[in-house]
């Protein structure tokens, strides 16, 4: 089976884990029963070995066709032929039923809504990152797959035959008429999970597209672009883990940054930095239930520092610290795309960056959620103290690099942000704060940025100092009011940023890249594509200083413009874009979704109603 294109697939879940689904009609990412749980299918990272859901048609060539059901999560592939037109629809039930059966299913059902068409289905489970045998039952309900600690069990209407390694079936149906597969946990040693009744099926259907569409119904975006806000607020609330409110990065692990290459990560976890864009963005638009519950996580995190004060630079969905990196080197990678990593060893790293994203979350949530309590201002104060006592420090970065230490602009731009949001927020509301060492901290930052940080030769604020690298990074500089968004060196930074990477920029065909790899020691070996999330942070950039310069506001407009036609066929986008405008790394990306509804929000307001 040949690997199916990152950007060819949809998205269903649960908020509690998510399946990706190819426009071939087969799923091959689904981790059970949670995010960060191990593979059940993974044909996208090993598609001889990793284990797929397959339903394809059989015989006549069919256009193959994906969307989403209007507002909702519910993923609908189709199959149009000259023998007939057929449909899958995908879904994890949620909703009042969902709640009320206490159990997570994935639901696939076929129906035929034009002539005919015949179906081959195969379900080839490969628990545990395809490291652990199963054993396979089948009976007259459907089967079940038992695997040292999961079985799960496919009920299914229609009659299925073992095979190797799971079970296959074909069917060929008339206009009209359905079948339905179930995928479900179930008790070890258990047969099949007892077939769903068709009214059951149809209460669940219902109920969750009823779900899914009164949750969109509290989107208070009604600007440009508004489908797309939407879109990447039904991902957003996909990616959060329900019972805890905090969010995964992206849902899979190892999908390559550059094909062929070792830039391959596992984003199954909850980055400290996403907080700040995560409150921003979600309450711009309405989702104040869904900030409150993140920050009720990141609050969590401030009570549980490490012995030394400091916080971790990501956690496990459900607060764990330990998130050891392994690689499974009997995994080949998306197409051939090795090592294939599991854990992510960047948990372990110092970066400095994460405690002005920290603080800015908390600013925001008492300005616009309700006041932060005495017992996390307590807790604050020891993080802010911290951060006097070691911004001075190198550290590894927004980005992650592993090819050692620096002192780079962009952590302590965010050092500064710790600083000033945590005066703010002690003069707003009368808090006991040592305001004379945290006031000398932040001014002594900011002096050191424009001094060291900023290079006459290029023109531009660097990546880190005594360096001349550009880095995308510190388009962030005016959208935390370190300098205004008017300020001539950070004009000078946006025209130097935009040129091509061919006269020393960073932007192509207006996708931009973090930084130029060939000119950075990131430790790594190989390419990566232009990176979604700075895309739409220059466009924010640009945004703010078109308020008095229309040609730069037009500017911004048509880089936003592009970029959403860089998203998939269903609004979705990786971590990445290629060269070829494929989609790279992790899929679909939280932070890249955050960041398109931050860009929509402001250039909508400048263009339309003022400026932000």
């Amino acid at each position: 089976m040949p690997y199916e294109p990152i950007e060819n697939h949809g998205i269903i879940g649960n908020m509690r884990t998510a399946a990706l689904v190819g426009l071939s009609g087969t799923i091959d990412w689904l981790c059970f029963p949670r995010f960060d749980s191990p593979s059940v299918f993974a044909s996208i990272l090993d598609a001889k070995k990793g284990g797929h859901f397959k339903i394809a048609p059989v015989g006549a060539e069919a256009v193959h066709k994906q969307l989403y059901w209007p507002g909702t999560n519910v993923l609908v592939t189709r199959f149009l032929s000259d023998d007939g037109v057929g449909e899958i629809t995908d879904y994890m039930p949620v909703g009042e039923q969902a709640k009320r059966d206490g159990v997570d299913h994935l639901v696939r059902r076929i129906n035929v809504v034009r002539g005919r068409m015949k179906f081959h289905i195969e379900c080839r489970p490969a628990f545990n990152y395809a490291r652990d045998a199963h054993k396979t039952v089948v009976d007259r309900n459907g089967a079940a797959f038992h695997a040292p600690g999961l079985s799960l069990g496919l009920s299914a209407s229609i009659p299925l035959e073992r095979n190797a390694h799971g079970v296959r079936a074909e069917v060929a149906l008339d206009e009209g008429q359905t079948t339905r597969f179930v995928l479900s946990r179930i008790e070890p040693g258990a047969q099949a999970a007892p077939a769903l009744a068709e009214e059951e099926s149809v209460a669940l259907f219902k109920d969750t597209v009823d779900f899914w569409t009164r949750w969109l119904s509290k989107c208070t975006y009604k600007g440009r672009w508004r489908e797309m806000v939407e879109r990447s607020a039904l991902t957003l609330k996909l990616l959060t883990f329900e019972p805890t409110g905090a969010i995964v990065a992206a849902p899979t692990c190892s999908l390559p940054e550059g094909v062929g290459g070792e830039r391959n990560w596992d984003y199954r976890y909850t980055w400290i930095r996403d907080a700040a864009f995560t409150v921003y963005s979600l309450m711009r638009i309405g989702f104040t239930d869904e900030a409150s519950k993140f920050m009720e996580w990141i609050e969590a995190r401030c009570h549980d520092r490490q012995s030394d004060g400091r916080l971790q630079v990501l956690y496990g969905i459900d607060g764990r610290r330990e998130l050891v990196e392994e690689t499974l080197d009997h995994l080949e990678g998306y197409r051939g795309s090795r090592p294939v990593r599991i854990g992510n060893g960047a948990a372990k790293q110092l970066q400095l960056d994460i405690y002005g994203e920290l603080m800015d979350a908390v600013y925001l949530s008492n300005k616009y959620r309700g006041p932060i309590t005495y017992e996390l201002w307590q807790a604050l104060q020891h993080i802010v103290n911290w951060v006097c006592d070691n911004w001075q420090r190198k550290d590894d970065g927004i980005w992650e690099v592993r090819g050692g230490q620096q002192h780079f602009v962009y952590s302590k731009l965010m050092t500064w942000v710790a600083l000033d949001r945590a005066l703010r927020l002690a003069d707003q509301r009368a808090f006991p704060a040592d305001r004379d060492r945290w006031t000398k901290a932040r001014d002594r930052v900011y002096e050191q940025i424009m001094t060291q940080g900023w290079s006459e030769k290029r023109q531009a604020f660097v990546q880190h100092f005594g360096s001349e690298t550009l880095d995308a990074a510190n388009l962030m500089m005016p959208l935390v009011f370190f300098v205004a968004p008017t300020e001539p060196r950070m004009l000078k930074t946006l025209d130097t940023i935009y040129q091509t990477p061919q006269h020393g920029g960073l932007v192509s065909n207006s996708l931009v890249y973090r930084y130029n790899v060939d000119h950075t020691a990131d430790g790594l070996s190989g390419e990566e594509g232009t990176f979604n999330m700075c895309t739409f942070w220059l466009v924010d950039a640009l945004t703010r200083a078109g308020r008095f310069d229309p040609e730069r506001l037009l500017t911004a407009q048509l880089m936003f413009e592009r970029m959403l036609g860089y998203a998939n066929h269903l609004g979705l986008y990786a971590e990445e874009t290629g060269p070829r405008g494929e989609a790279l790394g992790n899929f679909p990306q939280a932070f890249t979704h955050l960041a398109l509804i931050s860009a929509a929000y402001n250039l909508d307001a400048a263009l339309g109603r003022g400026t932000p």
